[in-house]
């Protein structure tokens, strides 16, 4: 067994293994089984969808032997599913099928069951794989098929639902692998018992929501169990008739006695689309069209059906039930969530060290409360699991327009063999993916606008996820499937991140020490990427972080290596596509000391640089513009720091520092799962000479030891913090498999 990258822990396999791996073993290993330089193809991995607060259900099935995970391809990843329950690969845009025009009743009758020569006979209608479009769905040819129960419309080229079929005995509908995107045509199909959506790439978590809702018998969805997530409708429509009730009395409280009541209720309902807000970003579609449903009976009643208001009837239900802070919650069964995670919530408060504010006038210290403590990543689903070591988490930006510089509250984080994508507001892990076999190390988003076969513009979120096996995966987040795969290296992928200024391109830094900039393109029509290599760098040691340089992030790229920090010119329009590192950054204090890692990198500005590992004890902050304009020719350059910042004492490597350049923060998790936070601006804007000894941070956020398995977990270590840009929310991740989330008061 070689020996794994990254990780504290040591097993005997893994110390026997040393000398055969010595070459490029840090001193902190990331645990995790199968060999770093493997390129065998991880199977049993998928995309999940969202866990209803308080439910969830087992993970993935088993992984099959090596042999078949080398053969399967990820590609099958965007298809439906077999008789055996494997996802299959959904026929090719090109594939030789005859084209077919608008239906006749001869080509239902041939392809109907049980064989008549009436259409009002036919029971189950197969009409999969012609190439239909939604104009070819004849309603006044599909309503004279009065018996029908079970119709297969499954891999055509269906955009939409025509709203009057008129098949109102269906029981079973298949509409795999289309291109539907929207759900609400289906409300007129009220007996349906099970639906089949998967490998409709623009549906969304809100459609899955919107289809519980409007199909109360619906037993399945995508061959799952139906009724946790119709728990989950049942639980959001009550809290948002309770938020649209309190939005009308306050409404109309204010409204003048000489108003109109007519144009006062008409007003409501767009005020209550407009103000009522509950749940996660990525169920808004979901929650305002309900608010106006909810608005708009509410004002029909004349107020005084309020409780009920647009719930359907539908049999009694589990739903699941407030558990008091400081229990754990473990979730259970759910049709759009295979996951099992565990919350780990705490009604201690944050404990923080340091002064309220700080003598030389910084800011006062930050008012943090512990929200949400996950357990999302365990292995094999145990809920025994406080080993499994998370890496990386990075926050969705906003890509709307408008919103330039905003982010959601929409974390992805990975560990383990699992990518979970988390809503911190509610602790609703709306998506997890996972690879048998895999061990993810970093995760990065960006944002592409992908052209339809019917010319339509659609943004798509994508999540680019990488560890051990070398293969960086491209999940389209909302629609819950893997949509590429890159083989970008034979060894082990340390870190990645997008270019800031172009959104297909890509950075992978591997254990291989080659850094290297892809252009992963935008998908095809049938939803692919071909990615191609535009540059490779060379390192002389294992990069582990990378950060392009803020202020010409298209010219230079930094990256914090086991043997220091380097810079490389990843200008395109210079002749060689293979480069060394131009610059290599030495800092004042220990230079010379042998264990030069630098482990922590980030941009605090356009100008400032805060890196960690040169010097025990210590985070430097230099300018990146005072370091570059005394380069000359020279290899090497002295960096010209600004402030040092007091850190923890600890040897142990690998954590992360993030900053938060909007606040002028800093900050980075330790060995005793503190989080350290610092307040720059004070530093950055006083007159030379700065000081010379190290400065204290703004406030240390002590860890509040959650409740898990009965107990407190009082020991562990913080890897990785990062914030959204606006500081509303705080995520730490651990060495003991708990995700932490603050919210700033």
């Amino acid at each position: 067994m070689p020996l794994q990258p990254h990780s504290r822990r040591t097993s005997r396999a893994a110390t026997a293994a040393a000398a055969i791996a010595a070459s490029w073993r840090p001193t902190r290993k990331r645990g995790g089984a199968g060999a770093a330089g493997s390129r065998s193809q991880p199977a049993g991995h998928e995309v999940r969808g969202p866990l209803p607060s308080g439910r969830c259900q087992l993970l993935a099935r088993a992984a099959p032997p090596p042999a078949l995970r080398r053969q399967r391809s990820l590609a099958a990843l965007s298809g439906g599913t077999d008789s055996a329950g494997r996802r299959c690969r959904r026929p090719q845009r090109g594939s030789r099928l005859l084209a077919m025009g608008p239906l006749s009743a001869r080509l239902i009758m041939q392809r109907g069951r049980p064989k008549s020569d009436r259409l009002g006979k036919i029971r189950s209608l197969d009409l999969s794989g012609l190439k239909l479009l939604s104009e070819h769905l004849d309603p006044k040819l599909l309503s004279r098929l009065t018996q029908l129960q079970e119709l297969d419309l499954s891999n055509n080229q269906l955009e939409t639902l025509p709203a009057n079929l008129g098949l109102s005995h269906l029981r079973i509908l298949r509409c795999a692998n289309n291109q539907l995107g929207d759900v609400t045509a289906l409300c007129q199909f009220p007996k349906l018992e099970e639906l089949s959506l998967e490998g409709n790439p623009f549906l969304t978590v809100s459609d899955n929501l919107k289809v519980s809702f409007l199909l109360p018998s619906l037993r399945k969805v995508n061959g799952k169990d139906a009724s946790s997530t119709s728990s989950q409708v049942e639980n959001l429509n009550r809290e948002l008739t309770s938020r649209v009730t309190a939005h009308w009395e306050k409404f109309m409280a204010a409204q003048s006695p000489e108003e109109e009541a007519e144009k006062a209720q008409a007003d409501f309902v767009k005020s209550a689309v407009r103000n009522v807000r509950y749940g996660p970003e990525s169920l808004s579609e979901f929650t305002q069209w309900r608010v106006q449903m909810i608005s708009e009976a509410l004002v029909a009643s004349g107020g005084t059906q309020v409780h009920e208001t647009g719930i359907p009837e539908s049999p009694p239900k589990a739903t699941a039930t407030q558990e008091p802070r400081g229990a754990l919650k473990r979730l259970g069964d759910t049709s759009l969530s295979l996951s099992p995670t565990k919350r780990v919530c705490t009604s201690s408060p944050a404990h923080v060290e340091g002064p309220p504010t700080g003598a030389d006038g910084s800011q006062p210290a930050l008012d943090l409360e512990p929200l949400h403590f996950l357990q999302c990543h365990s292995k094999n689903n145990s809920p025994q699991d406080l080993e499994t070591q998370l890496w990386a988490c990075a926050f969705e930006p906003a890509w709307e327009e408008g919103q330039a510089g905003a982010t959601s509250q929409t974390v992805a984080t990975c560990g383990g063999e699992a990518v979970c994508v988390i809503d911190c507001q509610t602790g609703i892990v709306l998506h997890k993916y996972k690879a048998p076999g895999e061990e993810f190390f970093s995760v990065a988003w960006t944002a592409l606008t992908v052209v339809t076969q019917a010319g339509h513009k659609k943004r798509w979120s994508v999540l680019a996820a990488a560890g051990l096996r070398g293969l960086v995966r491209l999940l389209h987040v909302r629609a819950g499937f893997c949509c590429g795969v890159i083989r970008a290296h034979k060894k082990a992928i340390a870190t990645l991140c997008f270019s800031p200024t172009h959104e297909t391109q890509l950075f992978t830094a591997s254990y291989d020490k080659r850094i290297i900039l892809w252009d992963i393109g935008v998908p095809n029509h049938d939803y692919e990427f071909q990615a191609s290599q535009l540059l490779t760098l060379d390192t002389a040691s294992v990069p582990l972080r990378l950060c392009p340089v803020a202020s010409c992030p298209d010219a230079y790229l930094l990256a914090g290596c086991e043997g220091g920090c380097c810079c490389w010119d990843v200008r395109l329009d210079q002749p060689q596509k293979r480069r060394v590192c131009e610059v290599e950054f030495v800092f004042s204090e220990g230079s010379d000391a042998p264990g030069r890692r630098v482990d922590g990198l980030a941009f605090v500005n356009e100008d400032v640089v805060a890196s960690k590992g040169n010097s025990l004890g210590t985070i430097c902050l230099w300018s990146w513009s005072q370091t570059w304009g005394s380069r000359g020719k020279h290899s090497t350059l002295a960096v010209v720091v600004l402030a040092r910042l007091q850190w923890s004492a600890t040897k142990l490597a690998y954590f992360s520092l993030s900053t938060c350049p909007d606040e002028g923060l800093v900050l980075c998790g330790d060995e005793e799962a503190n989080v350290w936070v610092y307040d720059v601006r004070h530093i950055l804007t006083q007159q030379p000479p700065l000081p010379t000894a190290p400065q204290a941070p703004m406030q240390i956020l002590k860890w509040p030891q959650p409740r898990a398995l009965g107990q407190k977990v009082t020991k562990t270590m913080v890897n990785t913090v990062v914030a959204n840009p606006t500081f509303t929310y705080l995520t730490a991740l651990t060495d003991s498999n708990i995700v932490a989330i603050w919210k700033r008061q």
